[in-house]
Order: C-alpha cells, then structure tokens, then sequence
C-alpha cells in the first residue's frame, strides 16, 4: 500500500540545516510517511549526512541538478504517496505531531495548506492564511509551501513546476492551478511548519528578479486582468492601511492621557 503522505527534501551545499530539517521529520509522531531527500551534489559533507541517517530515508540521491525547481520535480517523480509536502533544509515542521494534525485534514482536495510559522534572528510569528484564494490574492500572495499539501494526481493533471523559473514557480504553479484549472483546495487553521526568512525568495535582493518573473506569467495567462489587478491590489492596501490606523487610533482612545487631552480640547477624538 502507498503512504498517504511523502515528505520532499530539497538541499543544496547545507548539511548543517539538512540535518536539523531531517532530525525534525524523522520524529514526528505520526508514521504512515515516506521520506525523500533530493540534494544537489553537494560537497559539504552532505553525503556523509544522508548515508548516516540511510536508515530512516525512503529514497535519495546526491547529484547535480539544473536548479531547486528541477530537484523539486526529480522528488515528484521519486513519490509514491497520495499527498506530497516540501520541507526543504534548513526547515522543519512545526513540532512533533504536525504531520499527525495534518493528516486528519487531508480529505481528498487538490490543495491543502495550513498556517506557517516565519522566523528570523529578529522576531518569529505565526502567519495565518486566507481560506478565500482569487486572482487578486495571488497577485500580492501566495501559499506556504513548506505548510501545503498537494495531491500527487494533481501534478499529474496539470505538470510539475516550471523550472525556466528560477524563484517563482511554485507560486505560479498555485496560481495556474486553482485560477485556471480551478483546483480544489482547503485552508486548515493549524500551524504547521517553521520557516526561517534565509531563503532565496526571502532575500531582498532577489526581490527584482521576483517582480519579473511574477510580471512573466501575468502577461502570459493573465494580460486582460493585470492592469485591474494592480488597481484593485493598490485599492486594497489602501483600504488596509487606513483600517490599521483606525484600529490603532481606537486603540489610543482608551488611555487615560489621551482622555485628558480630549477633555483639555487639545485633541479632537472622531466618534
């Protein structure tokens, strides 16, 4: 019998943090899993690392690849399991049940995705995901792709992720799917991975390159719609920003001081 679930690693010249992802995933408490870790020919040491924990990996190769996107579509490939989930290194899931939460939740959808837990040497904070996904989500969004799930037979539908992309493709592949091929897919309000903001999409300065390749794909599938979409997603920002301050400013009028101030007619509190 197939596993239901088959947890994809992708590493590249990365042991020290393909250890730490590894030791994380060969714990979880729920065991109905496969394991296939994807590394790149690294050079680090990383051998020595997969031939140590040999034992509790289901499948792996060490080889040169054509990039993440390509040892990405080399693990679809190798999996068997019915839901495939990416945990690449460096990350981890975000305790020792994740796997065993997640999988009362994998009920037949094309997507299934949770919440993400993001971290960084300055702040950690859990970032919850809309449940209502449109055009114009993806035009500024995207899902957590270390916290998604996706059916196997879903990439057999629709091809595995373009690998002339070089940072965006699993964004795209998300946006073809559920805005063209109308996927199915379901939020679950539970955190399940830690992703730390280290990565190459997460680097400032690949946020041109970002840009571009996101402009790519509007401009190919999505021509009409891309000029009302930057209008909608200026107009939607707009309207976040000035919720914010009316929040903050609500927040304000509880205090004692500024109660004061009202009463001295130094400030104006709208009702």
């Amino acid at each position: 019998m197939s596993p239901k679930i088959s947890v994809i690693t992708v590493s590249y010249n990365n042991k020290e943090g393909l250890e730490k992802t590894l030791s994380n995933v060969i714990s979880q408490s729920f065991s109905d899993f496969e394991y296939i870790i994807i590394d790149g020919g690294s050079q680090d040491g990383t051998k020595n690392i997969l031939e140590k924990y040999s034992d509790n990996i289901t499948f792996w190769v060490s080889e040169q690849d054509k990039g993440i996107y390509n040892a990405m579509n080399k693990g679809i490939t190798a999996a068997k399991g019915e839901y495939l989930i990416f945990i690449n290194s460096g990350d981890h899931f975000y305790d020792e049940n994740s796997l065993s939460v997640a999988a009362k939740h994998l009920s037949g959808e094309d997507i299934i995705y949770g919440n993400l837990e993001l971290a960084s040497d300055e702040h950690t904070y859990i970032k919850k995901y809309s449940s209502e996904l449109s055009l114009l989500y993806f035009y500024d969004e995207s899902l957590p792709h270390p916290a998604t799930f996706i059916c196997k037979k879903a990439f057999q539908k629709w091809g595995n992720y373009d690998e002339n992309l070089k940072i965006v493709s699993d964004w795209k592949w998300f946006l073809i799917s559920i805005c063209t091929h109308k996927a199915s897919f379901k939020h679950i309000d539970e955190t399940i991975s830690t992703f730390y903001l280290d990565g190459l999409s997460s680097n400032k300065q690949n946020q041109e390159k970002i840009n571009y390749e996101k402009e790519l794909t509007f401009s190919e599938y999505f021509p009409m719609a891309k000029y009302d979409l930057q209008k909608l997603s200026a107009l939607q920002n707009e309207n976040k920003r000035l919720l914010n301050a009316e929040n903050k400013f609500n927040h304000l009028k509880k205090y004692r001081l500024v109660k004061l101030l009202h009463s001295l007619g130094l400030i104006k509190i709208p009702q």
